[in-house]
């Protein structure tokens, strides 16, 4: 009998894909007072995706498809490299509320996981029926869609492709997201729906200004198999310094499947601090991989260049881009949390 592994399988995202998922921007959210900048973005995000694999976009209302369209079609967008669905949202984190695919039997499947407004700090009703909204709209094509009664974002977790998950034990125990339960129980929701055969858990590591309890997406990255970047603080008064250093210390005991250490790439650490005075949660290794290419956040300070060149290290084979997502920060976000991958066969 073949194992719960070779059944189901949730590929890395350097793997093949088939497009993207973006959650447009609306006056009704967080955004409003950011908006024309927070819809560059979007925009400049798509432009360079869409040349490479198809973008769904969910929109508000039907007078909102309409206004993204005239965003894109005067940034050159072409037309048949994007669609526009009509999914009423609470905000834009698509990471967050779109659904995680998974590969059984070697077939396409969306796990629509419950979205609480990471453990209910934030309204989720309206984002946490996207996903089913989108399906009955055919923008995942014949895709079988899984309601997944777990709370559970996608930028809580990553994968190597190969049954390893690394995680926080700060976000996925958090007990507003799903109450009660313990690690192995944890563990045995994610090797049941994703596959999962070891959880590398993380008991430090937190940006200053998250408040998604420590998603994984903003500390730390596979880039292969063997290899992780991870954000790292170099100055003992950024409030960073104390749990980024204690994540080092936890990442150099990590082993790879084959019980090797990983290989581990620092990323700097920008100093971005608003208008209050309080620090955002700049992050590097909040980056999105697609076909041919790695989507890079950037923010405007020296730390940029440093950031690309060592990603142009570990992807030799695609073209690194760098967007400019310092707005994006304005709610606590970057790149690949306004972001969604498919593997082949979810959007055709």
């Amino acid at each position: 009998m073949s194992s719960s592994f070779e059944q189901t399988r949730w590929p890395a995202e350097w793997e093949p894909q088939s497009g993207l998922l973006l959650t447009w921007p609306h006056p009704g959210t967080d955004w409003r007072a950011h908006l024309a900048e927070v819809e560059e973005v979007f925009a400049d995000i798509i432009r360079h995706a869409s040349e490479r694999q198809t973008v769904i976009i969910a929109c508000r209302d039907e007078a909102h498809r309409t206004h993204v369209r005239s965003v894109l079609n005067a940034q050159g967008v072409r037309r048949d490299h994007y669609r526009l669905y009509i999914a009423p949202s609470n905000d834009s984190w698509a990471r967050d509320h779109g659904p995680i695919a998974v590969l059984r039997n070697g077939k396409p499947r969306l796990l629509d996981f419950t979205f609480n407004g990471w453990g209910q700090k934030y309204p989720a009703e309206l984002d946490n029926r996207i996903t089913s909204i989108l399906r009955e709209a055919k923008a995942f094509g014949e895709t079988p869609l899984e309601r997944v009664e777990f709370v559970l974002e996608g930028g809580s977790i990553e994968t190597d492709g190969t049954g390893t998950v690394i995680t926080t034990a700060s976000c996925l125990l958090s007990p507003r997201r799903n109450p009660g339960l313990v690690k192995r129980q944890v563990e045995a929701t994610l090797a049941r729906h994703l596959g999962t055969t070891r959880v590398l858990w993380l008991e430090h590591g937190q940006l200053a200004g998250d408040d998604t309890d420590g998603h994984i997406d903003t500390l730390v990255r596979f880039v292969n198999a063997d290899t992780l970047v991870h954000v790292a603080c170099r100055d003992p008064r950024n409030p960073n310094y104390e749990p980024l250093g204690r994540m080092a210390d936890e990442l150099r005991a990590l082993v790879t499947r084959d019980g090797k250490p990983y290989r581990l790439i620092p990323l700097p650490t920008p100093v971005i601090i608003a208008d209050d005075g309080h620090y955002l949660p700049a992050s590097y290794a909040n980056f999105l991989i697609i076909d041919g290419a790695v989507l890079v956040p950037v923010y405007g300070v020296p730390e940029d260049g440093k950031a690309l060149a060592i990603f142009n290290e570990c992807f030799v084979d695609r073209k690194i881009i760098g967007i400019n997502c310092r707005p994006l920060l304005e709610q606590h976000g970057s790149l690949h949390c306004v972001t969604m991958h498919f593997p082949p066969g979810v959007i055709t």
